[in-house]
């Protein structure tokens, strides 16, 4: 199901052929579950390219809205303009997990790294799921970092999946959404795509397309989740340009009702697969082409409309979920389908 399905797309400017971050070619996506007991977790790895990206680095970028996070990375990616590794989503306490298996899995590739040559920058970003999974179980590996990244392919699985499986967003069960937007430039088709991981936004603030807000049957809380937004595109633009596009996700999240808490880490990744940064450098100077900067409006417009369409997305797929010490969290289906039964006996 997705958010389409429920008539909740959003947006003027139109969508690529699955309305999701894989419709910018080479990019894939892939999960790892991990379901056990009181846990309900897991990892989502995004792939820029199909190559050894150590070698082969796309320019990138991140930008933090509100810094209540622990992700790994961002440093270095932000001092580079480049990445490195696959992206990898999990919760909390699982990014030394699944950093270490991007350094593995870079080293195993590449033997010189660290001896010879740099080491290795692992990126990888994260959401507390503890209120429907047992987080201090601390059961994600490696080896589930190394199933995601395998797995990953064009089309994939929305809502309780991966990294998604055990998230929360507006007092609904989150998790994996996605969307994309086309545009043209110089008379060819572009893309940018946009996938979240949703953990984020206050019990009774969520907006819908329509301007609905939708409450779940349950006690408002306070708003301390997190969200990240990983953005792709084949448009080419440069470090600084992608930090101003993702910046607008913002923009996205708000027009679902986030206003971007206290304790939320809201968190945005960007990177272009039309731009990249050789590891070993052939010659002094390199070439790169950039999106000419008053044409700018049109990818700052897609990243809004991708970016609230991915989180309606997630919450359209999410089924009813039951985690941790009875704790539940329904679908927005089942919501939407009690106000419809509601206003249909009215």
């Amino acid at each position: 199901m997705r958010a389409r399905d429920l008539g909740l797309g959003c947006g003027s400017l139109p969508c690529g052929a699955r309305n999701a971050i894989t419709d910018v070619a080479g990019v894939a996506v892939g999960h790892a579950s991990v379901r056990e007991g009181d846990v309900l977790t897991g990892v989502t790895a995004i792939v820029p390219h199909p190559g050894d990206i150590f070698r082969d680095r796309p320019i990138a970028a991140s930008h933090v809205l509100n810094g209540f996070g622990k992700s790994v990375g961002l440093m270095q990616l932000d001092e580079l303009g480049q990445i490195e590794t696959p992206i990898l989503l999990t919760n909390t306490f699982s990014v030394p997990a699944c950093a270490n298996a991007l350094i593995r899995r870079a080293v195993e590739a590449n033997p010189d790294i660290g001896r010879r040559t740099s080491t290795v920058n692992p990126v990888v970003c994260e959401c507390n799921d503890g209120y429907l999974s047992d987080i201090q179980a601390m059961l994600v590996t490696a080896t589930d970092a190394f199933i995601a990244i395998e797995s990953a392919a064009p089309d994939f699985a929305c809502g309780a999946v991966g990294a998604g499986s055990g998230m929360s967003c507006f007092g609904f069960k989150g998790g994996i959404g996605t969307s994309s937007r086309t545009l043209t430039l110089d008379g060819a088709a572009f893309t940018l795509g946009v996938l979240v991981l949703a953990n984020f936004g206050r019990a009774g603030d969520l907006t819908l397309p329509d301007g609905r807000r939708l409450a779940p049957p349950s006690e408002p809380t306070p708003e301390h989740g997190s969200v990240i937004v990983v953005a792709a595109t084949d448009v080419p633009l440069e470090h600084r340009q992608l930090r101003r596009v993702i910046r607008r996700a913002g923009v996205g999240l708000a027009r679902c009702g986030s206003f971007w808490g206290n304790g939320s880490g809201d968190v945005f990744v960007g990177f272009t697969t039309a731009n990249r940064c050789p590891a070993n450098a052939r010659a002094d100077l390199q070439e790169i082409r950039v999106l000419a900067e008053g044409r700018i409006d049109r990818m700052f417009a897609a990243m809004a409309e991708a970016t609230q369409e991915a989180v309606l997305d997630a919450l359209a797929a999410a089924e009813t979920t039951e985690g941790r010490d009875g704790h539940r969290r329904p679908g927005l289906r089942e919501a939407l389908g009690l106000r419809e039964a509601l206003e249909g006996r009215a």
